[in-house]
């Protein structure tokens, strides 16, 4: 037995929580479920006799701006002091966001419930494993970031591809519509920054929400008016 795992913690059981982001990641990545289901045989190689599974979140976000009822199961499990160890196939299935994840670790230290993943063992109230698990949650949240900022940004590129075809249709003129997050992405990158420079200097740019580009008709200047 692991020398965290104490005989308090086998007699609380074991909770297993198994989260995937998408529908189609539900669908796809039917090895990631293989592998979390598999945790609870591994809980009760710890020596847990009994193991909770909870999988109510399959098909959604880790983000925080969903709704996970699964998580709240955990949560209450954990409040209850009914749960020994928390075992998960990685942190980014806990919370992808600073909010739920130091939450969930603050319960585990107040009640003495561990956290178990793959790569260790870990018991909230020692400050080493805290600190640990505070970076895997730092971590995960700044993948998500990452994801999110690395889809906006391909957003922005497709748009200033197909602007490069917008000038050989006759009397058309683009405006661009672009969400602020791809906004303050454009504006951060000088790469993007050129390529709309090097476009058409009287594109109309528009700050609103998200949307896509759309090709408008106007009147050309008479030479009269000139």
């Amino acid at each position: 037995m692991h020398p965290k795992i104490t005989s308090d913690h086998l007699g609380r059981g074991a909770v297993v929580y198994i989260r995937q982001s998408t529908i189609g990641q539900v669908a796809e990545h039917t090895e990631s479920q293989r592998r979390q289901y598999a945790l609870a045989d591994s809980a009760r190689a710890y020596g847990f006799a009994s193991v909770t599974v909870i999988d109510d979140d399959l098909g959604r976000s880790g983000s925080g701006f969903v709704e996970r009822p699964g998580f709240q199961k955990l949560v209450a499990s954990v409040c209850s002091g009914s749960a020994g160890a928390v075992f998960c196939i990685e942190a980014s299935r806990l919370a992808r966001n600073g909010r739920d994840w130091h939450h969930l670790i603050d319960l585990c230290a107040l009640v003495g419930t561990l956290v178990i993943d793959p790569d260790g063992t870990y018991d909230p109230r020692l400050v080493n494993d805290r600190l640990l698990l505070g970076l895997k949650g730092t971590m995960s949240e700044y993948e998500l970031s990452l994801q999110s900022d690395d889809a906006a940004d391909a957003l922005v590129r497709i748009h200033l591809d197909l602007t490069d075809l917008v000038p050989a249709i006759a009397g058309w003129q683009l405006e661009l519509q672009f969400s602020p997050q791809c906004l303050r992405i454009s504006r951060r990158n000088s790469a993007l920054t050129q390529g709309t420079q090097r476009w058409n200097p009287s594109a109309i740019w528009k700050i609103a929400l998200p949307g896509t580009m759309l090709p408008r008709r106007f009147a050309p200047r008479s030479t009269a008016s000139r």
